[in-house]
């Protein structure tokens, strides 16, 4: 993986996110469990039951960056609006949240009577576990975290998964052997999707160039634009991202220049219908359900949960107007590949070492 000049943050920044989360040279703790086996009708109708008598669930949401961002933190909200349609929860958020902000805004809502906290992204972990001990009362709940004590579980999307797959398709779109990838703050949750993605791309095209750089931002897409240029300007001609909002600004660079792009958590397509080509979607939706109903049920139990493409937690967008621009070999490939994932015969490394 061909490293570009890292994106420097001030040191105020970089002071605000040291206990953002473990070192990205850490492996992503894993755990036996699989996430717990709920029966969606039967929580539906009880938690309808729990609010005819007026004890309905309150939960709220904490997001790094804006809920409408059709990425990673709309995902999260997606999922929050079913629990309040689905389930007849009341819900709260808050966004744009800084890490500096994190432990406080947990504490406020668990002190203010909500039964379950959820924090969307590695980062909120450690905050989490701060808290959670002061409120025993009440279940946080953590997306691509690595932490788990008695009311604390972590629920960790397979994202790699997704990574691979878009590498994948960047490397058989090539025609210039050279793929860029733009993260955001570095995380073993992020850092395992930029390792799937030069792991699929080489499983493509073994001699692919693989640039790389980390803007130090989720939200800030001038850097995700900044980035982004600098690889295309040294010759790179398909972009990925997992850089959140900052992603906008990477898919917005290839826009300009003529370049593909891949996208990440949503389908990203109508941000840029002639670049996208495709995006790893995360259905966070799901997942939330998952760990919401353990707690309505009464069978949360704190731990580290994985869910991915087999789970229905990770799929692949569709071509949309680009079908016609991918060789039909490598789609083939692609779709060869999705179903061993998905049939238990391949596993994509999650990786979670800078490289």
């Amino acid at each position: 993986m061909k490293k570009l000049t890292a994106l420097i943050l001030t040191a105020s920044m970089a002071a605000a996110l040291a206990g953002c989360g473990k070192a990205a040279d850490t492996s992503i703790a894993t755990s036996a469990a699989s996430a717990p086996e709920t029966n969606t009708e039967a929580a539906k109708a009880d938690t309808a039951k729990a609010d005819s008598e007026g004890k309905s669930l309150k939960v709220a949401l904490l997001l790094s960056g804006a809920a409408n961002d059709m990425g990673w933190c709309q995902t999260a909200y997606d999922g929050l609006k079913v629990l309040e349609s689905d389930y007849g929860c009341e819900v709260s958020y808050t966004e744009n949240l800084t890490p500096d902000d994190i432990e406080a805004a947990f504490a406020d809502y668990a002190a203010n009577g909500y039964d379950v906290v959820i924090g969307h992204g590695y980062e909120f972990g450690d905050p989490a576990i701060e808290v959670a001990e002061q409120y025993p009362d009440t279940k946080f709940i953590v997306t691509e975290g690595e932490v788990s004590a008695d009311n604390v579980a972590s629920y960790v999307t397979k994202c790699e998964e997704g990574g691979y797959i878009m590498g994948m398709l960047a490397a058989g779109l090539s025609k210039n052997n050279k793929v860029g990838f733009v993260g955001p703050i570095q995380g073993a949750s992020l850092v395992k999707i930029m390792n799937g993605f030069e792991d699929g791309a080489k499983s493509v095209n073994p001699d692919i160039e693989v640039q790389t750089a980390w803007t130090g931002s989720f939200t800030d897409t001038a850097l995700g634009k900044e980035a982004a240029q600098a690889m295309i300007d040294n010759g790179v001609d398909v972009i990925g991202h997992c850089a959140n909002e900052s992603g906008t600004g990477a898919i917005n660079a290839a826009k300009e220049a003529g370049v593909f792009a891949t996208g990440d958590s949503y389908d990203q397509n109508a941000l840029a219908p002639e670049t996208v080509v495709s995006s790893s979607v995360y259905h966070i939706p799901n997942v939330i359900e998952t760990a919401f109903q353990s707690v309505e049920n009464g069978t949360f139990k704190g731990g580290i949960y994985n869910l991915g493409m087999m789970e229905d937690a990770v799929s692949i967008a569709p071509y949309h107007d680009l079908d016609s621009e991918i060789p039909q070999e490598l789609k083939d490939e692609i779709e060869k590949t999705i179903s061993a994932i998905t049939e238990g015969q391949f596993t994509v490394p999650c990786d979670t070492k800078v490289r």
